[in-house]
């Protein structure tokens, strides 16, 4: 795979033989860790209750509350069933996962607002302590990505 087939040049449309490739080129191996970094949070290999299309959804919500269209779509591509999920608008009630989509709502939104409260919301909904980690680690793998996107694109000379 070369670097410019990673999900965050893709998005930010760095294309090869452009200045802001040539600067990425001699960050390959940054591009490189967050590629893998998003392939270990969308399908690790323990998912624990979060099972891969859902954080696909999860990430293409979270893309989507942060402006990123493009990325969303990428991601909700490989939501399956949990597709609807990724619809900022869907509040998760009919799948049975409104405490969730209200706390990954909150994460990214509004973090510096979390508290003791929300995460024992998750508790009370059964959401075990491994799991609300395995949450928050994707919520804030897109955050980051969301802004080396935006940072990308202002390279290219693209508006953010």
């Amino acid at each position: 795979m070369s670097i410019f087939d990673t999900t965050t040049l893709s998005a930010a449309g760095v294309t090869p033989g452009s200045a802001t490739a040539a600067a990425t080129e001699t960050r390959a191996n940054i591009i490189e860790a967050t590629q893998a970094a998003e392939d270990a949070v969308l399908t690790p290999k323990d998912p624990g209750a979060f099972p891969h299309p859902l954080r696909a959804a999860l990430a293409a919500r979270v893309a989507a509350l942060g402006g990123e269209p493009a990325l969303a779509e990428r991601y909700a591509a490989r939501a399956g069933g949990s597709a609807a999920l990724a619809d900022p608008a869907q509040d998760g009630t009919d799948q049975g996962l409104s405490h969730l989509m209200a706390f990954v709502d909150k994460v990214a939104n509004d973090t510096r607002n979390i508290d003791a409260q929300d995460i024992a919301g998750l508790q009370t909904a059964g959401v075990s302590d491994a799991d609300i980690v395995r949450l928050c680690e994707l919520v804030a793998f897109l955050a980051y990505q969301l802004r080396v996107v935006a940072g990308l694109r202002l390279m290219t000379g693209a508006a953010a």
